[in-house]
């Protein structure tokens, strides 16, 4: 159990992703909490997967004070802080309100910011002793390229992306890296929004009816799985990623390295 002894924090916790990541670091041995709105989470489930629930608006600066205060109560340090909270808004700005945009930036990037930023001093912590501490965020694909019917996520994920550097900056030299991980297609509730919304995705249609036409544009001919990410998160937080920092790990089966195909 590489993870032993450690103690992560998981925004997001009972989402898609965030529980993959949850299983994950269980798995390797962490002490676990997972941070979320409510217990069922997007999935609408209950899992005892052995994790400790926090509830957590991630929009709520005294919600992340709460956290932190707990988890230093409790564990005394945070090894290992995991931003998987996020929210998709599938319009283009003449459709997007004012409170449409300025949600998908709290929840994406505010988010991000606050829970980092009352977690610092536990994450300054655990790196005392020679070790370093984590903090992985999340951005996308699609604060590199766009899709079209998204353009306030698009821009939250890019805030997150310049956040992720200037904190890897600040804070490397306390033993703190700081990462993002950029996923693409993974197959989430999220996903399954997107197929449905009035978006670019499935122009109304079902997930069950685009599953090949998703495939065929990776240069893989897949997409992702929660557990694919889980991987990644748990190699950025794990001393074999001691020399990773400041950087934007995509994750789209080669999606973004190709340019756009013909069809014939």
């Amino acid at each position: 159990m590489t993870l032993e002894n450690k103690t992560a924090l998981v925004t997001g916790g009972r989402g898609g992703i965030g529980r993959a990541v949850v299983r994950r670091l269980l798995k390797e041995g962490a002490t676990v909490y997972a941070a979320d709105l409510t217990e069922s989470g997007s999935l609408n489930a209950h899992d005892e997967d052995g994790s400790r629930f926090i509830k957590l608006d991630v929009t709520s600066e005294s919600d992340a004070i709460d956290t932190a205060a707990l988890i230093k109560k409790e564990q005394g340090k945070l090894d290992i802080l995991v931003n998987a909270a996020g929210i998709e808004i599938e319009k283009t700005i003449e459709h997007t309100s004012l409170e449409e945009w300025n949600q998908s930036l709290a929840v994406n990037a505010t988010g991000t910011f606050l829970t980092a930023k009352y977690t610092l001093q536990l994450l300054r912590d655990a790196a005392k002793d020679g070790t370093s501490s984590s903090i992985i965020n999340f951005g996308s694909y699609d604060g590199f390229i766009a899709d079209p019917g998204l353009a306030a996520y698009c821009a939250s994920k890019g805030a997150v992306h310049a956040l992720t550097r200037a904190m890897a900056c600040d804070h490397g030299p306390e033993g703190i890296r700081v990462n993002a991980i950029c996923p693409g297609y993974i197959d989430t509730p999220m996903l399954q929004s997107f197929f449905e919304g009035e978006g670019s995705g499935g122009q109304g249609g079902s997930i069950d009816s685009l599953q090949q036409a998703v495939r065929d544009v990776h240069p893989l001919k897949t997409y992702g799985t929660p557990e694919d990410v889980a991987n990644l998160v748990y190699w950025l937080a794990s001393d074999e990623a001691r020399y990773a920092s400041g950087q934007l790990w995509i994750l789209d089966g080669g999606l973004s390295a190709q340019v756009q195909q013909m069809h014939i």
